[in-house]
């Protein structure tokens, strides 16, 4: 049973202060904690405080915080995806996999083949996701999950590090498992809509330095295929 709160201004010298109303309804209504119970704080940022419950009803919770320390659980590379988000009860799916991988950023893409943007209600329902994921997973860090581009502005951005680009018909030369990838750094992955990216996307990731990487012998879908690249470079 986790007993993690996310507390986003954690007090750096650590005392009393309230949560914020969701996690203080969450640890009233839905734990049943009390006066005394024990339970770990973290603020996304890379911190963690353990805190004893002062006080609690069904819309408040005050706790007495340890000052916050330093936990650092995220993979040796830095992963930023760019994914053609899939239907909403997949994308759920897809954002708490990810989190829980270790992905520092998820763009969404919206690609020629893109039927339905993600709304601002829907990233809202995700940004939830990875609050709910890092809780449970243990994560300090929470993903970021940033606002919807264009391919051609996603391939603007210059973060350095191994770009690649989730295509089928990628040789066997540059298969992900033939990947090798030592130390630190940055990945930056792309991947596509339900029918994949268009030849012209395609060409486009290229010229940006994009490298074009098949998965294996199968092709999955969305949610599959980013999980398989995060898992391959979050160690």
């Amino acid at each position: 049973m986790t007993r993690r709160y996310y507390a986003p201004d954690l007090p750096p010298t650590g005392g009393v202060f309230s949560l914020g109303s969701e996690e203080a309804q969450h640890a009233a209504r839905v734990m049943r904690l009390q006066v005394g119970d024990s339970i770990t704080l973290f603020d996304g940022h890379g911190y963690e405080s353990e805190a004893v419950i002062e006080s609690i009803d069904r819309r408040r919770c005050s706790v007495d915080a340890e000052p916050p320390v330093p936990i650092d659980r995220e993979p040796t590379r830095r992963i930023h995806l760019g994914v053609a988000l899939p239907k909403p009860d997949r994308a759920k799916e897809l954002i708490e996999r990810l989190t829980e991988l270790g992905v520092m950023r998820v763009t969404p893409l919206i690609c020629e083949r893109t039927q339905r943007p993600p709304s601002a209600s829907l990233l809202e329902k995700l940004r939830r996701i990875v609050m709910e994921a890092c809780k449970q997973c243990g994560r300090n860090h929470l993903l970021d999950l940033a606002a919807p581009l264009e391919v051609i502005d996603f391939l603007d951005r210059d973060e350095g590090g191994r770009r690649i680009v989730a295509h089928p018909d990628g040789s066997s030369s540059s298969n992900l498992s033939n990947i090798s990838f030592n130390g630190h750094g940055i990945v930056c992955a792309m991947v596509g809509p339900e029918g994949g990216f268009t030849d012209a996307e395609v060409a486009h990731a290229a010229h940006a330095g994009f490298e074009k990487v098949g998965l294996g012998k199968r092709i999955y879908r969305i949610e599959t295929a980013a999980a398989v690249i995060a898992a391959r470079f979050a160690d």
